[in-house]
């Protein structure tokens, strides 16, 4: 009985791989990275790609919630120490899809304290994936002429499920791009 308990346990591990691995082949990545600035503040925008698989679409349409955490750091560069940490900040989106009202309500961190409501996956997705003029930091106090880095990356996963499940059930679904870079002067 044990032997073929055993071998159940590697076919539905097999199972379940196949099923996931899909998802976490696709290329998920941060594009259109751009720093800019008003008179007061430096502005980031970026957009994530390649988040919005179809097994991912089709969790979101029936109703599992999804979160999008993106990760940025401000450097300032110095050659012969190691560079200044100046900012850290974490932003989270966040989709969840009404299937009586037939609408998706996404909240982004950073944006608006009410969540956004559309009846358009489109213009959920394009919510979900885009930061756009996000004030990063205060350019009063960066010192002209000092090279810094903006590093950002972004971790895309489902919400946690109860009692641990999203560590058996989900932890293959989750996705990190990797850390992008962008150099600059004051």
């Amino acid at each position: 009985m044990g032997r073929k308990a055993g071998i159940f346990f590697i076919a539905a591990i097999c199972l379940i791989w196949q099923t996931v691995l899909p998802v976490a082949a696709e290329e998920t990545r941060l594009t259109h990275m751009t720093v800019s600035n008003t008179r007061d503040d430096l502005l980031l925008s970026l957009s994530l790609s390649g988040a919005f698989t179809e097994k991912f679409k089709e969790a979101i349409l029936s109703g599992v919630p999804a979160t999008f955490v993106f990760y940025i750091s401000i450097y300032r560069v110095r050659h012969w120490w190691g560079d200044k940490n100046i900012a850290d900040i974490e932003l989270t989106h966040t989709i969840k899809y009404d299937n009586l009202k037939k609408e998706f309500t996404v909240k982004r961190s950073w944006k608006e304290n009410d969540p956004s409501v559309t009846h358009s996956f489109s213009q959920a997705q394009q919510w979900m994936t885009e930061i756009e003029g996000l004030r990063v930091f205060p350019l009063s106090e960066l010192q002209k002429g000092q090279q810094y880095q903006i590093r950002t990356m972004a971790e895309v996963s489902k919400l946690t499920l109860p009692l641990y499940l999203h560590y058996i059930l989900f932890s293959l679904w989750d996705v990190e791009t990797d850390w992008y870079t962008i150099d600059f002067i004051y």
